[in-house]
């Protein structure tokens, strides 16, 4: 997988949004894309990227407790575990930028997500639902617990489902300037603009406000 760029600054105090949509696209959100490279990384740690599973309902806190845990007597492990996340999170951004700007997506980045996809299907498995009376089946992660890495496979698998569903024509990147998030617009007239109207849309309204009185004042 083609090694993700390196973030100009990390953010480990920033809390983790989940604005996107789909995991996929919130695994992305985890930097902020600026015209300068990637900056305030919040994605700083192994740990890190438990705790945003968890956020993202991907992982349970029991299987979260358990990956930190393994996490802290394998190194090596954690390292590698890390790194795929951060180059996954790369190839996610460049496919979907693509699909946002409605162009061809890099085939470089296709083959890496397609090299997810494969592995973590390969995990995928039904199992009977110990809490249901009837043995209702669900979807589980085989090996789960035993591999680090194994809070990525979920985020392969919406990748892949949402590039092939209906929505993947409603991608959309954030127009604020330096952000870079992207998300789902599922909005009732499909003209979302920001991935948070609060932040982005707030702070370009008030660039817009700033610009239009120096220009009057230049006038």
């Amino acid at each position: 997988m083609g090694s993700a760029p390196t973030a100009l600054t990390l953010a480990p105090e920033l809390p983790f949004k989940y604005v996107g949509g789909d995991p996929a696209l919130d695994l992305v959100n985890t930097v902020d894309w600026t015209r300068h490279g990637p900056a305030d990384d919040r994605l700083t740690s192994y740990e890190r990227l438990t705790r945003w599973a968890e956020g993202a309902e991907l992982i349970t806190s029991r299987l979260g407790d358990a990956l930190r845990e393994r996490a802290g007597v394998r190194v090596r492990e954690e390292a590698r575990a890390l790194r795929q996340a951060l180059d996954l999170r790369w190839t996610l951004r460049q496919i979907f930028v693509a699909v946002a700007h409605e162009a061809a997506a890099p085939a470089t980045a296709v083959e890496e997500l397609n090299a997810e996809v494969s592995e973590a299907m390969a995990r995928l498995q039904l199992i009977r639902d110990r809490a249901s009376p009837n043995g209702v089946l669900r979807w589980s992660w085989a090996g789960a617990g035993d591999h680090l890495e194994s809070v990525l496979w979920p985020v392969a698998r919406s990748a892949a489902q949402l590039l092939v569903s209906d929505e993947v024509g409603q991608i959309r990147e954030c127009g604020a300037a330096d952000c870079g998030w992207q998300y789902v617009d599922r909005s009732r007239n499909g003209l979302r603009r920001w991935c948070q109207m609060e932040v982005c849309g707030t702070r370009e309204k008030s660039r817009r406000r700033a610009r239009r009185a120096r220009e009057v004042g230049d006038g």
